[in-house]
């Protein structure tokens, strides 16, 4: 069952998030240290850190020796989120059930928590035990994702989309971007944990995650309109309160589960050039297809 390791991993990232960024105490700095904490153990499908360690043991690698680079990669999610959540953008309260970090302990605190996690990140991605070329690899895909051409950029073009409207296919973009690029780096920073760091290999691992990301997006945007608040942890409704374009605005709620549906199988014809176990990473493809939070 799908659930059952889930659940397993997510356990295991959180004891893995205790090693590497402990709760401090006893310094001028400990709000800002649990402002960032807050955010980061404040739960979460962990999906990202997921995605990457399950690569990683697809193709033979040591998840034990990958757990900084999982850390890592939410540590950039967690920030994000938390600057998502800042009025200066999306402008939201809730988080995962919860007060935003703004709410909880104010905007300059929570600004500098997310600039805290974004920065103590690649400290954390250095403590890896694995050959040097490796990690270097991971600080050059992990930025890159993470920046101007990838996670910041489609932040970026979602901001522009609020004095123009945007076509499907600029969507698309600034999705590949947003929600795409931390699930890329997820995949690709996998195969490199794993030493498989051939062009061919990361390729394929990208256009899964690509692929991945869009379907994950879209369906993001249907439960933006469908879901049970409790479940989702934060308030529905709020891209049309926020007179947002998205995939359910332009196609409407059933196309858009079709094109979300064609984006999951393009995920899976990537996953199938892999040749180790891939049920789990399959597994979790089918099941954040059909999430209902």
């Amino acid at each position: 069952m799908v659930d059952n390791w889930l659940k397993e991993y997510i356990n295991n990232i959180e004891k893995q998030i205790e090693i590497y960024f402990p709760e401090i105490n006893d310094c001028g700095y400990k709000t800002v240290s649990d402002a960032s904490r807050y955010s980061l153990t404040l739960g979460g499908k962990r999906i990202r850190p997921i995605i990457l360690l399950e690569f990683c043991r697809m193709l033979g690698g040591d998840i034990k020796k990958a757990a900084p680079f999982a850390v890592a990669l939410e540590m950039i999610h967690t920030y994000s989120l938390i600057h998502d959540d800042l009025p200066c953008m999306d402008n939201d309260d809730m988080r995962r059930g919860k007060p935003s970090c703004h709410i909880k302990y104010g905007e300059d605190t929570a600004l500098l928590a997310g600039d805290t996690l974004l920065t103590e990140a690649f400290g954390v991605l250095s403590k890896a035990e694995l050959p040097p070329e490796r990690v270097v690899k991971a600080v050059e895909y992990l930025s890159s994702l993470s920046g101007l051409h990838g996670m910041i950029g489609g932040q970026v073009l979602d901001l522009s989309f609020e004095k123009i409207t945007p076509t499907a296919d600029q969507l698309i973009d600034m999705y590949s971007r947003k929600t795409g690029g931390l699930l890329i780096a997820a995949a690709t920073l996998g195969c490199i944990a794993a030493g498989m760091l051939d062009q061919n290999t990361i390729e394929n691992a990208k256009n899964y995650a690509n692929n991945l990301g869009l379907a994950f997006q879209i369906i993001d945007d249907i439960l933006d309109c469908t879901a049970d608040q409790n479940l989702l942890g934060k308030p529905v409704g709020s891209d049309e309160k926020n007179n947002k374009t998205t995939f359910v605005t332009i196609y409407g709620i059933d196309k858009s589960r079709q094109i979300a549906k064609q984006y999951t199988d393009n995920a899976m014809e990537c996953l199938s050039t892999f040749s180790g176990d891939k049920t789990r990473l399959t597994e979790l493809t089918e099941y954040l297809l059909k999430r209902n939070y």
